[in-house]
């Protein structure tokens, strides 16, 4: 019975990272279309309306975390400040959400989704897709990266931000949350990057969640969990780990074209 507590006890401490709208912490308001392959996921569900992120990875998809599948979403491209009709934005209608086969809701494993679009995207200088890394390339400890999003500046914020803010971050060794009391028993270093000083006061949080960790212009990594007072590390999906599944699934789903 000991163990059993022991192990179901963090999740008490943990953020379900789609459960609230989320917050980049410690950042500052991104230049307007500075990162063009973001992408506002705007959720519909039982409860409500709730938002996450994502990123454009070819004219149809938009790649973000699996937790972020539930209800009617509707991606938002070309946005700076999400409250507000902008001539760059493209309003675009999901016509099938893919979650990773493997997706596990208890131990947050897989925590990726492709979402394909009803139309392609018209590419503009502020709409345009990321690079994805190379299958199995990893990113060295102690490398800056950086993460944004729309979502709550401050942790006891009642509303989300309407501007894109984003803030940067260092990539953890895997032992800095297997070490963590409160990650340990979900970590899993072949899938998951750690990131996030924990002597920094900057994280990303959920809602945020399904957004790119960008590396070097690539996205390396999707927001996907953390603790739930929005303390660093956060754990982030390997996006390396997945490219053969990520390919493999967009080829399957080709646009027939139209003789003419």
């Amino acid at each position: 019975m000991q163990i059993q507590i022991l192990l179901l006890l963090p999740m008490a401490f943990l953020l379900p990272p789609g459960a609230q709208a989320g917050k980049i912490i410690g950042g500052q308001v991104a230049k307007p279309h500075s990162r063009p392959y973001m992408a506002y996921l705007k959720r519909k569900t039982c409860e409500g309306e709730a938002t996450c992120g994502g990123f454009l990875v070819r004219e149809d998809f938009v790649l973000t975390a699996a937790h972020c599948a539930d209800g009617d979403i509707t991606v938002l491209l070309g946005a700076h400040n999400v409250h507000q009709d902008e001539e760059t934005q493209q309003r675009v209608s999901v016509q099938r959400k893919i979650p990773h086969p493997r997706y596990n809701k208890t131990s947050h494993e897989n925590d990726l989704m492709l979402l394909q679009l009803a139309e392609p995207a018209e590419l503009t200088d502020a709409i345009s897709t990321i690079p994805l890394p190379q299958a199995g390339r990893t990113v060295d400890p102690g490398s800056v990266c950086s993460v944004a999003g729309w979502g709550k500046t401050k942790r006891h914020a009642m509303r989300t931000s309407s501007k894109l803010h984003e803030v940067e971050l260092e990539v953890m060794s895997d032992e800095t949350c297997q070490e963590d009391r409160l990650l340990q028993h979900y970590y899993k270093p072949p899938k998951m990057m750690c990131v996030g000083d924990p002597a920094e006061d900057k994280a990303s949080f959920s809602g945020d969640s399904g957004g790119p960790l960008v590396c070097d212009r690539t996205a390396q990594g999707i927001v996907s969990l953390g603790k739930s007072d929005g303390s660093p590390p956060r754990v982030f999906t390997k996006v390396s780990a997945y490219i053969p599944w990520i390919k493999k699934t967009m080829r399957g789903s080709q646009r027939p074209r139209v003789p003419r």
